[in-house]
């Protein structure tokens, strides 16, 4: 909800910028930072577009270093139940497309464990592009949704069925459903 004006109150601070910013709306806290901080809005407004992320380059660079691709908890959860209830499987075989998270050539099935967020989960309160950078962010998911498709057409064309677990489905309210409906299905595969 837009309301207001960025040059409403700009009258004895930076007339310079009125005409600038003239008829561009601001969402109300805009005016409360204004007033509180006694910066100009022209300051405000720089600061949103200088300071966009809130760590420094390094350590957003450590952050997103830390973000696993292998062993992620939801991956060790179904594991862990496949172990339980005597299914062997293999890890990410490199021999097949998209080095599945978890192999079962006994049933020639691949399951993946997909993160809601990373291959773009619709409908799911855990895929919410950032605010910042969504351009880039946007290309990168659909990157991955692409990528995601072609593997499974390849593993499809192999003779291989594919089983695809959302991060979502393994939370704590879902999850003995959810792995319940998982071991049925390669039971009766």
């Amino acid at each position: 909800m837009f309301v207001g004006d960025r040059s409403a109150g700009m009258e004895n601070k930076d007339p310079s910028l009125s005409k600038f910013l003239d008829g561009v709306k601001v969402v109300p806290f805009i005016n409360v930072i204004i007033d509180y901080f006694r910066k100009t809005v022209a300051e405000v407004v720089c600061l949103f577009f200088i300071m966009a992320d809130v760590h420094s380059k390094e350590v957003r660079s450590y952050n997103m270093s830390k973000i696993k691709g292998k062993d992620t908890k939801p991956e060790l959860l179904v594991r862990k139940f496949l172990h339980k209830h005597g299914l062997r499987y293999r890890l990410h075989v490199k021999d097949l497309p998209g080095k599945p998270d978890i192999v079962l050539p006994k049933y020639k099935t691949v399951i993946f464990v997909h993160g809601c967020f990373w291959h773009g989960h619709e409908n799911c309160k855990y895929y919410v592009v950032p605010k910042t950078r969504t351009e880039w962010w946007e290309d990168k998911i659909s990157g991955n949704i692409m990528k995601d498709k072609f593997v499974e057409e390849k593993l499809l064309s192999a003779g291989w069925k594919i089983l695809k677990l959302w991060e979502c489905e393994l939370k704590p309210g879902f999850k003995d459903e959810n792995l319940r409906l998982l071991k049925n299905k390669l039971q009766n595969a």
